[in-house]
């Protein structure tokens, strides 16, 4: 007779979670799903990945300023003065950072700047509120007008220049270091920008 261990509480707690996130997520699968190799991650893992999906698949699609209560709604930029503007905003960074929305590449941007970009094209912007603690949305502060001029200018390392000039062919803008230096909350799953 062959004596097995029998499996502790947290495995079966784990295989029940299993299946039930498979479950749950049986309507929204497609080939996505099936290239992701599971089989040799711990359950514990494969089921934060499955949760994760599952939170993505089922999150509304909403403005930004929407997924505050109440709705966060700052004054226009153009009524605030210098000092009454810098206060804010960095009321509205840590409100953004509070429902994990990081802004990287900021430090080319004066307060004014920044917090124009927020007001204009942040807060309105319609993304996947997902309530998953572990995901983060990145706003690339640097390429908000489609123009990777900026990147390159402050933010890209000397092998990412080499490789945009190799693959496109154009002349680099010269490199710069960026005149706003600020200290933005980061991303504690260890992304830094």
């Amino acid at each position: 007779m062959v004596d097995r261990p029998h499996p502790r509480a947290e495995e079966i707690e784990e295989l029940v979670r299993n299946a039930e996130l498979r479950d749950e997520l049986e309507p929204y699968y497609d080939e996505s799903i099936s290239r992701v190799n599971v089989q040799n991650w711990p359950l514990r893992v494969e089921n934060d990945f499955l949760a994760a999906m599952l939170a993505w698949e089922m999150a509304p699609i909403l403005p930004i300023y929407r997924w505050f209560e109440p709705e966060l709604r700052p004054p226009r930029p153009e009524v605030l003065n210098d000092e009454e503007l810098h206060t804010i905003l960095w009321d509205v960074i840590y409100k953004l950072y509070e429902k994990r929305i990081i802004l990287d590449y900021t430090d080319h941007l004066s307060d004014r700047e920044l917090y124009r970009l927020i007001y204009r094209h942040i807060l309105p912007a319609r993304e996947k509120k997902i309530d998953h603690a572990t995901n983060y949305l990145h706003w690339d502060c640097s390429y908000s007008e489609g123009d990777p001029d900026v990147w390159l200018r402050y933010y890209a390392s000397d092998a990412e220049r080499r490789a945009w000039a190799e693959c496109y062919r154009q002349p680099l803008p010269p490199k710069c270091r960026p005149p706003y230096r600020r200290q933005l909350p980061k991303d504690p799953n260890g992304e830094l920008r």
